[in-house]
């Protein structure tokens, strides 16, 4: 399925990255379940991923911030050493997950532990995007307050 956004580009500016999320969300409608993960709201602007990674040291992971994409990858290294395998039934293939962050969000750590690979992320919005209360009656700026002259028939008067 293709989207058509040229009508919402000829009025509005700065929606490019849109387009991008739908088509990244498109392409990935058709990638493989694997790893499974989970993603978690643990606190108002603190998100955890959680992916089983089962057979993965740290070592074999990798995650990389990019462009507002996290991207986790893990490719087995080659287990020498150990005795014929008779059968696979924990995958242990190389993999790569791409996520797109939302503006603010940034990745707080990670550990593995168990198989688990958790990811934590956090939204951390500068002081000077936050909303702010202005206080009436707390104008600083004297000058701002100085008496506006009215003319009135051809008399000018201050008012004060």
């Amino acid at each position: 399925m293709t989207y058509d956004f040229a009508p919402l580009f000829r009025t509005a500016i700065g929606f490019d990255r849109l387009a991008r999320l739908v088509d990244t969300a498109a392409q990935n409608a058709g990638s493989t379940g694997y790893p499974p993960y989970n993603i978690e709201k643990t606190a108002d602007d603190s998100y955890r991923i959680s992916m089983a990674v089962a057979g993965f040291a740290p070592e074999d992971l990798d995650i990389t911030v990019r462009e507002g994409t996290l991207i986790v990858t893990g490719r087995v290294q080659d287990e020498d050493g150990r005795g014929e395998l008779l059968y696979r039934g924990i995958a242990g293939r190389a993999f790569e997950r791409r996520f797109a962050l939302a503006d603010h969000i940034v990745v707080d750590g990670a550990d593995l532990a168990n198989g688990l690979l958790n990811i934590g992320l956090k939204r951390i919005v500068p002081e000077a995007l936050k909303p702010r209360r202005i206080e009436i009656g707390a104008l600083q700026d004297n000058a701002a307050r100085a008496p506006v002259a009215t003319i009135e028939a051809g008399n000018e008067r201050s008012a004060a």
